[in-house]
């Protein structure tokens, strides 16, 4: 099935790629812009008193179950002046007069201005709608309000419902060291531009389908910004894989259609099964049961799974148009190269366009003047690779063999110790007091904690049923008792429609939403406070809602992570018919990940120099992030391990020498693996840079992940366990033999030895 897919795109490229590829590319582009997306800020909760809490909230006010937000005013010489008042009265009238707002002003409470009388703020409460009208509203009230903004009244907005995520211009970073890593590996401007041209219109084409998938499942609104993350890395690495085999195989002697033919028949089969695997342990993801993460994987599962059809059908193509062209660079190609890259970089340091067209200036000059000048079009030269027992990475492995002891010892000392933080985690969400201080919601944020403290910025809501809770006077005994309780601001009954039988009290903690003391006070409310008020009492709201999710999410975290390795181990006993090898495999990848989850805990949630990656503020790790995180990277190690062990399982059933068969196999492997590391670390490092808090966190996340599975985990644990255990990492019962299914995931294909390198020799 392979050969002949590839035999299919090779003679048909130009179909493949200006009648299926692009067309498709065009046609999703334009369908996504003319549906539009209906991302979602909000998330279904499990069964949990929050729900409860909010049925309840919509039964009687619609309004006051959707999103919460605020309208900040500061004023340094106060509010007493008639003009000041009546513009925020003005404000706040006309906000409350859009459809499906409740808005409490600063003048109808007296715990809405600060004490010392220069900050005052309005509650909104919005009803629960999708991610475009949320927008479109949002841009409605930053209207009003901005018109009423003057030199001495300053406006800003706070809330959920007025935070934008956008992908960072930071992920044009990752790209272009991608595209150096490219370059350096295959020694060819041509062999780095199909990987990277096939990641982006793959991406382009994933992020199209998710904008107009999410109009059917609900996504969190960050979704496509994962999405280029995840993308980009799996996309380049896929294809990494497939151009180096292709470029062997021709080094080998074999024609342009064969080479190609070769390479899907061999690393093609690698590629679908690790990127299935990525994508099954994806949307295992929904036996979570919450459309949060259930959104999140399907996009993930989009974009992985558009990239792997790329890999296999247009990366082809593409291949097979340029032929044997793609083994020759000429000097005016790397110099325009050099010329856009380095132009791209200055572009984003300055953010400015001047310099990335000053860059297409000269990489389009170079070009033209190449046409002239003889000496730019001649093809630099490149030089034979060493065999592979010559190669630095033999020496390493024969290194590590000799002392397996020591380098096993040393390596799970490191991933232990790095695992340490990950025993200290708290699961949560973080608040907008992250933002960039750029954002109004940070402004207001800032604005709101120095005037009333930081609990401001997430009012719990508190409905009760009993004693005529609907009305004032019965309300009034509960709003007192939780206006007693340690860690509260104030509270103060909400207005509701006549008629109903459930009152409201609206509780504003002391501490902000993602402090750890707001989770002890919800569990206190809850557990102690509420039961002996005698009302039949919930706590719901927005930070209510975060922390019975992270609850229910940290859970069921043991059981998706069991349920992985399960996975995991079944298919690497299926595909190298051991018992051993797919055991190691479980206990590094706990290790690794484990060692990944120690350092965004230390960094993100303990404060240990987040200043060097701007993280604002120490919290809890996002909820989401390590079920997430723990899911891809068993795919991308899937990988390594498939594309590592089947060279080794390869040598070792040729001689029988297990010694030999690891160094042989990393040394023929390593390299590829550290190429494809390195543009993964890249692409994932690059949101590090980014403004988002749960991105910067996710992009860290994987990138340490990565990072230390190609490096400790390949290069150290492998050779070191593989050594000591000898003939038996191959030992399997004969019983358990027979009735595994067969899954050959490398294919057959000749053997060979060289690979090439850029290197100028003409001086």
């Amino acid at each position: 099935m392979f050969a002949s897919l590839a035999r299919f795109c090779v003679r048909r490229r130009r179909l493949v790629v200006f009648g299926i590829w692009i067309p498709l590319l065009l046609l999703f582009g334009m369908a996504s812009r003319s549906i539009g997306g209906d991302f979602n800020l909000s998330f279904v909760l499990p069964n949990s008193e929050a729900k409860e809490a909010q049925e309840l909230l919509e039964e009687i006010n619609p309004n006051q179950a959707g999103f919460i937000g605020q309208v900040v005013f500061k004023s340094s010489d106060g509010f007493e002046e008639l003009e000041v008042r009546q513009a925020i009265e003005s404000a706040t009238n006309a906000i409350a007069g859009l459809d499906g707002v409740d808005t409490t002003g600063p003048f109808e409470l007296p715990g809405y201005i600060s004490e010392s009388g220069t900050i005052a703020f309005a509650q909104i409460a919005v009803s629960d709608r999708s991610y475009n009208e949320v927008k479109d509203l949002a841009l409605d009230i930053r209207a009003v309000g901005d018109a009423v903004a003057d030199s001495s009244l300053q406006v800003e907005y706070g809330g959920e419902m007025f935070m934008v995520f956008e992908i960072p211009e930071s992920e044009a970073i990752g790209l272009m060291a991608a595209v150096i890593i490219l370059v350096l590996a295959f020694g060819s401007v041509l062999a780095m531009g199909l990987p990277i041209g096939t990641a982006l219109i793959g991406l382009g084409i994933g992020i199209s389908v998710a904008t107009i998938v999410s109009n059917v499942v609900a996504m969190p609104d960050f979704t496509t910004s994962m999405m280029a993350m995840i993308g980009l890395g799996v996309g380049i690495d896929y294809a990494l894989f497939i151009v180096t085999r292709h470029r062997e195989g021709m080094h080998d002697g074999l024609s342009v259609e064969e080479s190609i033919v070769e390479a899907i028949d061999t690393s093609g089969r690698a590629v679908l099964f690790a990127g299935v695997t990525v994508i099954i342990s994806l949307l295992g993801l929904y036996i979570v049961g919450l459309q949060f993460i259930s959104g999140l994987a399907t996009g993930a599962a989009i974009g992985v799974f558009v990239m792997l059809i790329a890999s296999l059908t247009l990366l082809p193509a593409l291949l097979a148009m340029v032929g044997k062209r793609i083994e020759t660079t000429t000097r005016a190609a790397l110099i325009s190269l050099s010329a856009l890259i380095l132009g791209g970089f200055l572009a984003i340091i300055v953010k400015e366009v001047l310099p990335l067209l000053l860059g297409l200036i000269i990489a389009v000059a170079t070009q033209g003047l190449s046409l002239m000048v003889h000496s730019l079009r001649r093809p630099l030269e490149m030089r034979k690779r060493k065999p592979h027992h010559e190669t630095i990475w033999f020496r390493w492995s024969r290194y590590v063999q000799h002392r397996p002891w020591r380098a096993l010892t040393g390596a799970v000392i490191v991933l232990v110790t790095f695992s340490i933080p990950l025993f200290n985690i708290r699961l949560g969400f973080s608040d907008t007091g992250n933002a960039p201080e750029e954002l109004t919601v940070r402004r207001a944020y800032d604005l709101l904690a120095e005037g009333f403290g930081p609990g401001m910025n997430g009012p719990l809501l508190i409905t009760a049923k009993g004693f005529d809770a609907a009305t004032p006077e019965g309300i009034a005994p509960l709003v007192q008792t939780v206006a007693e309780v340690p860690g509260i601001q104030f509270a103060y009954p909400m207005q509701l429609p006549p008629g109903g039988n459930v009152g409201v009290v609206l509780a504003y903690p002391e501490t902000s939403p993602q402090d750890e003391a707001t989770s002890d006070l919800v569990h206190n409310l809850r557990d102690n406070v509420l039961p002996a008020s005698g009302y039949d009492a919930l706590v719901g709201g927005r930070v209510a809602s975060s922390i019975d999710f992270s609850d229910y999410i940290g859970n069921r975290l043991p059981m998706i992570i069991g349920a992985v390795l399960i996975l995991s181990f079944l298919l690497l006993m299926v595909v190298f018919r051991s018992i051993l090898v797919p055991l190691k495999a479980v206990v590094m990848n706990l290790l690794s990940i484990g060692a990944a989850y120690g350092v965004i805990v230390a960094i993100f949630q303990w404060g240990w120099g987040k200043d060097l990656i701007g993280v604002g503020r120490a919290g809890p790790i996002d909820a989401w992030v390590p079920m997430l995180l723990f899911a891809i990277v068993f795919g991308l190690s899937m990988d390594y391990e498939v594309f590592l062990l089947s060279r080794i399982k390869e040598e070792y059933d040729h001689t029988g020498n297990n010694a030999e068969a690891v160094a042989n196999g990393l040394a023929a492997t390593a390299r590829v693996i550290t190429a494809a590391a390195l543009i993964m670390v890249s692409v994932f490092a690059a949101f590090i840079l980014g403004d988002d808090r749960q991105m910067k966190l996710f992009g860290l996340g994987m990138a340490v992940a990565v990072f230390i599975d190609a490096t400790i985990v390949r290069m150290v644990l492998v050779p070191a366990t593989m050594e000591l255990l000898g003939n038996r990492n191959w030992w399997i019962p004969k019983w358990l033999n027979k009735v595994l299914p067969r899954i050959d995931v490398e294919g057959h294909s000749h053997t060979w030895d060289d690979d090439t390198s850029l290197v100028d020799n003409s001086k």
